[in-house]
């Protein structure tokens, strides 16, 4: 039996409570993901994460249920995305070579890498690269998650990709996170500002700096991998 508030008497009770958490959560992962990605399976997904928190769920360390039953449910809805295997080898191959790209650039300039510095490297053009950029963001899991649990952001090899966020040490990720963007150009730095601290979608942002959707999906996409790229020499 779990206790929580006072009013909740057994998991059955709190997975009935908060079965439309799940699908706010599914819903605000939606807006972020490939339009190949259905509602149906995050809801399904969800719903085996707030089963499993309902059951571990302990009111005397202070936290809420809501609270806690978010980050099983999102976690449980990244891991199943992950797992999937949705994302083409091409892809993955693409954006490994784009942030060593950037890497090389950046470190015989001494500066942030251009677009077309980074697509003369890859022995592109630039709208190849760009073409690139976008499909990369397309298919990836654009959220802290999925760099926090990236294993060559730290650079040590010891964080890997089922990590969650939350296993992450919070003040090593955060200060070194806040120290690259700071570095960052401004209009990436802008983006994933809007991105996840206002949680804006892609057109949301591109309303906010007159481009297009795509246009955005690109400069989100480098500048998740100059992150990387600053990560690798760092």
């Amino acid at each position: 039996m779990i206790k929580a508030h006072g009013y909740y008497s057994n998991t059955s009770d709190l997975i009935e409570r908060h079965s439309e958490l799940v699908k706010k959560i599914a819903y605000h992962l939606l807006a972020r993901l490939p339009a190949s990605v259905l509602v149906e399976d995050l809801v399904q997904s969800g719903m085996i994460g707030l089963l499993e928190a309902a059951r571990n769920f302990d009111a005397n360390k202070g936290a809420s249920f809501e609270t806690f039953a978010g980050i099983r449910i999102r976690g449980a809805m990244l891991d199943e995305m992950r797992k999937g295997d949705w994302v083409p080898r091409s892809v993955h191959k693409n954006s490994r070579i784009i942030a060593s790209a950037i890497a090389d650039v950046e470190k015989r300039t001494g500066r942030n890498a251009k677009e077309a510095e980074v697509a003369k490297q890859l022995s592109v053009t630039l709208a190849e690269y760009q073409q690139m950029l976008h499909d990369v963001n397309c298919a990836k899991l654009v959220a802290y998650e999925d760099i926090a649990g990236s294993e060559d952001f730290f650079g040590d090899g010891e964080v890997g990709h089922d990590t969650t966020f939350q296993q992450v040490s919070e003040s090593q990720f955060s200060s070194k996170l806040v120290t690259m963007i700071k570095q960052l150009p401004e209009r990436e730095a802008l983006v994933l500002s809007l991105y996840y601290d206002e949680e804006l979608n892609l057109k949301e942002i591109g309303l906010v700096l007159d481009v297009s959707e795509s246009r955005v999906s690109q400069i989100h996409s480098q500048a998740l991998h100059r992150l990387k790229a600053k990560a690798q020499v760092a």
